[in-house]
């Protein structure tokens, strides 16, 4: 639903810590109508983001955001919601290439980031490797990685699209003792159900429930075929200013065997895992994706780059201020 009176409660000039990745205004874009719809579900009202309720929420503990960069997405945008107030010097922000955490100190919480684009470990995490051909997965290796997890209060988690490289998945069972030799090439969605039961089989025989919340981002989905939505003469997402309309919206960016695949995991475990269903109410959101106004490998587009929105628009990633605040909003009213 458009309403023009809601204002974000940050921007990508007042929140010091938005990556220039999601920077969209800051690196040019000038139209704003994308800030002000708010998702409003058929049956029941989903309560605004208030800061101090959610920084009272999170006294004493840590929230830990696991999984790839639209997870870090969310956690950017988690912060930025918070970080008006919270005084200067009652804040820090310490980052590392795996682990970074946001620290407000007046609530002795912490707000962290733990980068692991398929849950399990892999040879691309760091660093990555950006041709998925070599990409190697150990669908049933996690403890190396999900030992840094273990004392965060609230974990969410996600994975999702690096898996979707359009090839099938090299993975490995076992330690790399034979160098990376003895993989298998599965059909994608075979090996995400492997490695997401590795992480459920982690989270049974790990977490306590009555001391650890867990929470699951579904998929964001990516806007790459605009005739999906009806537009014949566009590029992608690249100028798109408006939502899809149409109720029900469903693009080939978010695939519903890999959705069934987190179900069926989910409907297994022992430990109540909470999913935050961002997929259809993304899916909508043609309009919000940083498109030629984000980086690529660590710079800014250039002009040549912008005016080629074929090969050069991110419509992957969210603007922020944008779509991951509304993925936030349910992870609040949830908390």
């Amino acid at each position: 639903m458009f309403n023009s009176s809601i204002k974000p409660l940050y921007t990508d000039r007042t929140c010091p810590y938005i990556d220039k990745q999601y920077s969209c205004i800051k690196n040019g874009r000038n139209d704003s109508y994308y800030l002000h719809w708010e998702w409003k579900p058929d049956d029941c009202m989903l309560p605004r983001f208030d800061p101090e309720v959610a920084l009272r929420k999170l006294k004493g503990k840590r929230l830990m955001f696991v999984g790839d960069s639209l997870q870090r997405n969310q956690w950017i945008s988690f912060i930025c919601l918070v970080d008006s107030v919270i005084p200067k010097d009652k804040k820090s922000m310490k980052r590392g290439r795996v682990h970074s955490v946001f620290k407000a100190k007046e609530y002795d919480a912490t707000i962290e980031f733990y980068w692991a684009p398929f849950l399990v470990e892999s040879n691309t995490d760091i660093p990555i490797k950006s041709d998925p051909k070599q990409r190697i997965i150990k669908v049933d290796s996690i403890s190396q990685r999900a030992k840094n997890w273990l004392g965060a209060d609230i974990l969410v988690f996600n994975t999702y699209v690096w898996w979707m490289s359009g090839l099938k998945t090299k993975a490995l069972w076992g330690e790399f003792e034979n160098g990376e030799e003895g993989y298998e090439e599965l059909e994608t969605a075979v090996s995400y159900r492997v490695a997401l039961r590795t992480w459920a089989n982690w989270i049974d025989s790990t977490i306590d429930p009555s001391k650890t919340k867990v929470f699951f981002t579904t998929m964001s989905p990516s806007h790459q075929k605009n005739k999906e939505w009806g537009n014949v003469n566009g590029i992608r997402c690249f100028n798109e200013t408006r939502p899809v309309t149409k109720k029900g919206h469903w693009g080939t960016g978010s695939n519903k065997e890999m959705m069934n695949v987190v179900a069926s995991v989910m409907r297994r475990m022992k430990v109540p895992v909470t999913v935050l269903n961002v997929t259809q109410l993304s899916e909508y959101r043609i309009d919000a994706h940083t498109s030629i106004y984000g980086e690529l490998q660590g710079k800014l587009l250039t002009n040549e780059q912008r005016a080629d929105p074929l090969h050069f628009a991110d419509c992957i990633h969210w603007c922020l201020p944008g779509v991951p605040d509304t993925w936030n909003q349910l992870l609040f009213a949830y908390l």
